[in-house]
């Protein structure tokens, strides 16, 4: 076993972990944060990202002893004060999800391309999404929240 520390959505956590732990699991199975879904466990479909360090992660590809030390965000974690993130709020205004089992990666990943690029194009967006799989919704919509959030005018 090892211990790790780690600041996860503004606490700070300190367990002892299997050295091959993946972060998805430490998430999900020793701190509760259910948000984080384990999609394919291959790094494929993108539905467990988190942020780490404010970069967005596949954290099914991370062993949580590599996030030992540093500031782990998950979709829990965006909300502050009862408010949505703009973010999240954008996909509740857009309709950016159908079963949802995919949503919680594809906002922390939007969130990370408009970090990097804050007014990209529709090609850009989906060029930055393609990391993340979604099986219901054609990404239109997902699409027209990342533009939302931006703030750029969306044609409907």
């Amino acid at each position: 076993m090892t211990r790790i520390t780690v600041q996860v959505d503004d606490e700070s956590y300190t367990d002892e972990v299997e050295p091959r732990t993946l972060l998805v699991h430490y998430l999900r199975e020793q701190l509760g944060k259910t948000g984080t879904v384990v999609g394919c466990d291959t790094s494929n479909c993108g539905a467990c990202t988190v942020h780490l360090d404010g970069r967005s992660v596949k954290s099914c590809n991370v062993l949580a002893v590599q996030a030992d030390g540093h500031e782990v965000t998950t979709i829990e974690g965006l909300a502050k004060n009862g408010e949505l993130h703009p973010m999240q709020a954008a996909f509740h205004e857009c309709h950016a999800l159908q079963c949802g089992y995919c949503t919680p990666g594809m906002i922390m990943q939007s969130i990370d391309l408009l970090n990097e690029n804050p007014t990209p194009t529709e090609k850009e967006i989906r060029a930055g999404l393609e990391g993340n799989l979604c099986r219901c919704t054609g990404y239109h919509n997902i699409v027209r929240a990342v533009q939302t959030a931006s703030g750029q005018e969306v044609a409907s």
